[in-house]
């Protein structure tokens, strides 16, 4: 496998020192590099033959992905680490991005996925009291191409009215019409197992802060995981053990984990045909079971449902869900370009026994969630570790710990 993340140094929580260093004076300021006196020419064509124009921003050079919009006002730089985005570039709605520079602390993985960049206007300073470089100092030394235009809602209304698709950003190519046949020979999404290209190469632990005791054992199934996840889980008592995409479920099993955590990641569901195994060696064993936006879809499938791509997706942090047992609305953050279909009516039978789908999407009916009802295992389409917000639907994160106390409790009368 090509790449791999490495475990997060330390659980990001909210200190006493840190909020009086965030309201004293000691804000850091500097020049945007992207307001250089030179701009270099940049272009933007899509799969369909449609052309933008703008200006180079990040590095020079050439790049192709299927094209995707993210709706967040904030956390760009948590959107550019997140492996999910892998394969992919990404429009930022927001009109301005990089007024809060970049840190060594909120990024989700240890290097940036997407494969291109489009902003509309990039900030002109950095002024954050936790910025230490700029956004395009970044995107330069990563080496992702990026590209500033004026044009970006007139994209991404064309991407709502034509659906996702492929594209190139360009500054050394000129001619759009050759550009564009490169594009129609690079790889689709649909079809794409990218799971073991983002996947960490070493199995790693992320442990819970000081004072808070270990409760549980959570082996993680990295399939693109953000840093996030397991540090929320490590806040509520769990010793995480992040394992590679290929891990089996014997070798899980063989952990004799708590419970057992499938993560977020790129790539098409379908073609993801041993992590579904996986899965379904984890729900013959009964271990209770929490699936996250891929691991929603990888549920799906395990439970004999089907996946399809969704036109445009959902990415950004403001899509509203209702819980069906409820009724409560949440506000979440999302990035998914593939979904599951399974009946909203009701309870429906699978090879676990029965199953309801928990969430709904209110903008479109988009399946959010799933539920097993005779084995613990469940999966939400949405991220509730949200970083950078919202955190509504963080009890997610409960009602697993609930769910694992559950079996504990469960096994040990047994034994009695």
């Amino acid at each position: 496998m090509s790449t791999s993340h490495h475990a997060p140094a330390a659980v990001r929580l909210p200190t006493a020192a840190a909020d009086a260093q965030r309201q004293s004076d000691q804000t850091t300021t500097m020049p945007a590099e992207g307001n250089k006196n030179v701009q270099v020419p940049a272009i933007l064509v899509l799969e369909d033959g449609r052309v933008f124009h703008g200006v180079s921003f990040g590095a020079e050079g050439e790049t192709f992905g299927e094209i995707v919009f993210h709706t967040g006002m904030t956390g760009y730089q948590e959107v550019l680490t997140d492996p999910s985005y892998h394969r992919q570039i990404v429009v930022m709605t927001a009109p301005h991005i990089g007024n809060t520079g970049v840190n060594d602390d909120d990024a989700e993985s240890h290097r940036i996925w997407v494969s291109g960049y489009v902003v509309r206007e990039p900030s002109r300073i950095v002024s954050n009291w936790r910025a230490q470089r700029t956004l395009e100092e970044e995107l330069r030394r990563q080496g992702v191409v990026g590209i500033a235009l004026s044009g970006t809602r007139a994209l991404t209304r064309h991407l709502r009215d034509k659906g996702v698709m492929r594209a190139a950003i360009s500054t050394v190519e000129t001619d759009p019409d050759k550009l564009r046949e490169r594009v129609l020979a690079s790889p689709q999404m649909v079809g794409a197992n990218l799971a073991g290209e983002v996947t960490t190469a070493e199995p790693y632990t992320v442990r819970p802060p000081d004072g808070v005791p270990v409760r549980f054992t959570v082996a993680a199934v990295d399939l693109g995981i953000k840093a996030m996840t397991p540090q929320r889980l490590a806040e509520r008592g769990c010793e995480v053990r992040v394992l590679p995409a290929h891990t089996t479920a014997e070798q899980i099993l063989a952990l004799n984990p708590d419970g057992v955590f499938f993560s977020n990641g790129p790539g098409d569901p379908a073609a993801a045909d041993a992590v579904v195994e996986t899965m379904r060696g984890i729900l013959d064993a009964g271990t209770p079971l929490l699936g996250i936006c891929f691991g929603n879809q990888i549920l799906g499938r395990a439970l004999g449902l089907e996946t399809y791509k969704l036109p445009f997706g959902h990415r950004g942090a403001n899509h509203p869900v209702r819980e069906t047992r409820t009724g409560r609305v949440y506000i979440t953050s999302q990035n998914h370009g593939f979904a599951v279909r399974a009946p909203l009516d009701g309870p429906f039978d699978t090879p676990y026994g029965r199953a309801e789908v928990s969430y709904i999407g209110l903008n479109d009916g988009v399946v959010e969630g799933l539920r097993l009802l005779d084995r613990p295992a469940l999966s939400t389409q949405f991220h509730p570790e949200a970083a950078s917000g919202p955190h509504d639907a963080a009890d997610v994160f409960d009602t697993f710990v609930e769910m694992m106390t559950a079996h504990r409790q469960a096994r040990e009368a047994a034994r009695a």
